[in-house]
């Protein structure tokens, strides 16, 4: 199964194309991150280290196949992409959620556990003004900064997914 195919049979993720997938599997490859089963792909996160504030991640999509949810995968892959070398320098990770979605509330509230940092939430994206209302308002957690952060070497996903 392809990164698009996971994420369209994943309601209520945003399809992107497969371009974009394709960027953010080679430009973004340091700080995204695939989990695979053979040539199965079970879960995808994208992410960046945003240009202005270099301590900080951006997850832009998390996706975990039915077949693999509930079995931690999504938080596991969270911590290894912050323990690889291109997140040495990061202190904080951000994402937008709408309010609707509770598998990546509970995942991010776990993650700010496990990490033992602070989270905060805020509206990042307005329903009204960024989406004319054709889209659920889009809140903005900010995780951090963590005490204590480990970095270990990690691989990072290749221009192959």
């Amino acid at each position: 199964m392809t990164i698009n195919q996971l994420v369209a049979g994943s309601p209520p993720l945003d399809t992107n194309s497969v371009y974009c997938n394709l960027l953010q599997c080679s430009h973004f490859a340091e700080t995204s991150i695939i989990a695979k089963d053979g040539a199965q792909c079970l879960g995808f996160i994208s992410g960046y280290i945003i240009p202005s504030r270099p301590d900080t991640l951006f997850v832009w999509q998390v996706v975990v196949s039915a077949a693999a949810r509930g079995q931690g995968l999504a938080s596991r892959m969270l911590e290894r992409l912050v323990e690889r070398p291109a997140c040495k320098g990061v202190h904080y990770i951000e994402t937008t959620i709408t309010p609707d979605n509770e598998a990546s509330w509970a995942l991010f509230r776990k993650l700010a556990r496990q990490l033992a940092a602070p989270l905060s939430d805020s509206i990042g994206f307005d329903k009204e003004i960024h989406f004319q209302g054709a889209h659920d308002s889009e809140h903005l957690l900010r995780l951090g900064p963590f005490p204590n952060k480990k970095n270990k070497h990690s691989h990072p996903i290749g221009h192959d997914v």
